[in-house]
Protein backbone atom coordinates (compact mmCIF):
# COMPACT_ATOMS: atom_id res chain seq x y z
CA UNK A 1 0.00 0.00 0.00
CA UNK A 2 2.81 2.37 0.84
CA UNK A 3 4.47 1.74 -2.52
CA UNK A 4 1.27 2.53 -4.43
CA UNK A 5 0.74 5.65 -2.35
CA UNK A 6 4.32 6.79 -2.99
CA UNK A 7 3.97 6.27 -6.76
CA UNK A 8 0.68 8.15 -6.96
CA UNK A 9 1.99 10.94 -4.71
CA UNK A 10 5.03 11.32 -6.99
CA UNK A 11 2.74 11.57 -10.02
CA UNK A 12 0.77 14.31 -8.26
CA UNK A 13 3.94 16.23 -7.38
CA UNK A 14 5.21 16.11 -10.94
CA UNK A 15 1.79 17.42 -12.01
CA UNK A 16 1.25 14.68 -14.52
CA UNK A 17 -2.37 14.62 -13.42
CA UNK A 18 -4.39 17.56 -12.24
CA UNK A 19 -5.28 17.55 -8.56
CA UNK A 20 -8.84 18.10 -7.52
CA UNK A 21 -11.25 16.32 -5.20
CA UNK A 22 -12.41 13.93 -7.90
CA UNK A 23 -8.83 12.89 -8.68
CA UNK A 24 -8.00 12.55 -4.97
CA UNK A 25 -11.02 10.27 -4.53
CA UNK A 26 -9.95 8.20 -7.53
CA UNK A 27 -6.37 7.89 -6.23
CA UNK A 28 -7.55 6.80 -2.78
CA UNK A 29 -9.95 4.23 -4.23
CA UNK A 30 -7.16 2.81 -6.41
CA UNK A 31 -4.88 2.50 -3.37
CA UNK A 32 -7.48 0.63 -1.34
CA UNK A 33 -8.42 -1.56 -4.30
CA UNK A 34 -4.76 -2.52 -4.77
CA UNK A 35 -4.53 -3.44 -1.13
CA UNK A 36 -7.62 -5.65 -0.92
CA UNK A 37 -7.71 -7.40 -4.28
CA UNK A 38 -4.85 -9.80 -3.59
CA UNK A 39 -6.39 -11.64 -0.65
CA UNK A 40 -7.99 -15.04 -1.04
CA UNK A 41 -11.26 -16.02 0.56
CA UNK A 42 -11.18 -18.09 3.71
CA UNK A 43 -11.75 -21.77 3.10
CA UNK A 44 -14.78 -23.14 4.90
CA UNK A 45 -14.32 -26.47 6.59
CA UNK A 46 -16.68 -29.36 6.02
CA UNK A 47 -19.24 -29.50 8.82
CA UNK A 48 -17.86 -26.47 10.66
CA UNK A 49 -20.95 -24.27 10.47
CA UNK A 50 -23.78 -24.14 12.96
CA UNK A 51 -26.44 -26.77 12.58
CA UNK A 52 -24.43 -28.95 10.21
CA UNK A 53 -24.08 -32.62 11.03
CA UNK A 54 -20.52 -33.77 11.64
CA UNK A 55 -19.19 -36.62 9.53
CA UNK A 56 -18.10 -39.56 11.65
CA UNK A 57 -15.55 -42.10 10.50
CA UNK A 58 -16.83 -45.63 10.23
CA UNK A 59 -14.62 -48.47 11.37
CA UNK A 60 -14.46 -51.93 9.83
CA UNK A 61 -17.42 -54.24 10.20
CA UNK A 62 -17.09 -56.69 13.08
CA UNK A 63 -18.00 -60.29 12.39
CA UNK A 64 -20.10 -61.88 15.16
CA UNK A 65 -20.69 -65.26 13.53
CA UNK A 66 -19.16 -67.91 15.86
CA UNK A 67 -18.63 -70.43 13.05
CA UNK A 68 -16.67 -67.95 10.93
CA UNK A 69 -14.64 -66.80 13.95
CA UNK A 70 -13.52 -70.36 14.75
CA UNK A 71 -12.78 -71.46 11.17
CA UNK A 72 -11.33 -68.34 9.50
CA UNK A 73 -8.65 -65.75 10.34
CA UNK A 74 -10.98 -62.75 10.49
CA UNK A 75 -9.55 -59.37 9.48
CA UNK A 76 -6.44 -60.76 7.78
CA UNK A 77 -7.60 -60.10 4.20
CA UNK A 78 -6.27 -56.67 3.22
CA UNK A 79 -7.76 -56.56 -0.27
CA UNK A 80 -11.10 -55.04 -1.27
CA UNK A 81 -12.29 -58.29 -2.75
CA UNK A 82 -11.91 -61.82 -1.51
CA UNK A 83 -12.49 -63.64 1.75
CA UNK A 84 -10.52 -64.14 4.91
CA UNK A 85 -8.26 -67.22 4.76
CA UNK A 86 -9.41 -70.37 6.56
CA UNK A 87 -7.47 -71.57 9.60
CA UNK A 88 -5.16 -74.56 9.03
CA UNK A 89 -4.38 -77.41 11.42
CA UNK A 90 -1.62 -76.78 14.01
CA UNK A 91 0.78 -79.15 12.23
CA UNK A 92 0.98 -76.87 9.18
CA UNK A 93 2.24 -73.85 11.17
CA UNK A 94 5.94 -73.48 12.16
CA UNK A 95 6.97 -74.38 15.71
CA UNK A 96 8.38 -70.93 16.55
CA UNK A 97 4.94 -69.40 16.05
CA UNK A 98 3.64 -71.10 19.19
CA UNK A 99 6.70 -70.07 21.25
CA UNK A 100 6.21 -66.31 20.81
CA UNK A 101 5.80 -64.34 24.04
CA UNK A 102 2.37 -62.72 23.78
CA UNK A 103 2.14 -61.74 27.45
CA UNK A 104 3.61 -58.72 29.23
CA UNK A 105 7.26 -57.83 28.63
CA UNK A 106 9.87 -59.26 30.93
CA UNK A 107 11.46 -56.90 33.44
CA UNK A 108 15.16 -56.08 33.34
CA UNK A 109 15.98 -58.20 36.40
CA UNK A 110 14.28 -61.25 34.80
CA UNK A 111 16.56 -61.20 31.72
CA UNK A 112 20.04 -62.70 31.40
CA UNK A 113 22.72 -59.93 31.53
CA UNK A 114 24.58 -61.60 28.66
CA UNK A 115 21.61 -61.53 26.25
CA UNK A 116 20.86 -59.04 23.50
CA UNK A 117 17.36 -58.37 24.88
CA UNK A 118 18.84 -57.34 28.26
CA UNK A 119 21.08 -54.67 26.75
CA UNK A 120 18.39 -53.46 24.38
CA UNK A 121 15.95 -52.96 27.28
CA UNK A 122 18.66 -51.33 29.42
CA UNK A 123 19.40 -48.84 26.63
CA UNK A 124 15.68 -48.06 26.25
CA UNK A 125 15.24 -47.51 29.99
CA UNK A 126 18.23 -45.16 30.01
CA UNK A 127 16.68 -43.13 27.16
CA UNK A 128 13.32 -42.99 28.99
CA UNK A 129 15.05 -41.83 32.20
CA UNK A 130 17.06 -39.18 30.34
CA UNK A 131 13.91 -37.88 28.62
CA UNK A 132 12.02 -37.69 31.95
CA UNK A 133 14.86 -35.74 33.59
CA UNK A 134 15.21 -33.28 30.72
CA UNK A 135 11.51 -32.85 29.98
CA UNK A 136 11.10 -29.39 31.53
CA UNK A 137 14.57 -28.01 30.84
CA UNK A 138 15.14 -25.51 28.04
CA UNK A 139 18.24 -25.40 25.87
Amino acid sequence: MMAAYAVLNTIKRLRLISTNTCTEHYVNSVIYRIQTCGYAKKATGKGKGKGMAKDTLKGPEVCKDPVMLTTHAMGVNIFKQGQDPPLRPHEEYPEWLFQLNLGPRKKLHELDPESYEYWKLRRKEHIWRFNRLHKGKKF
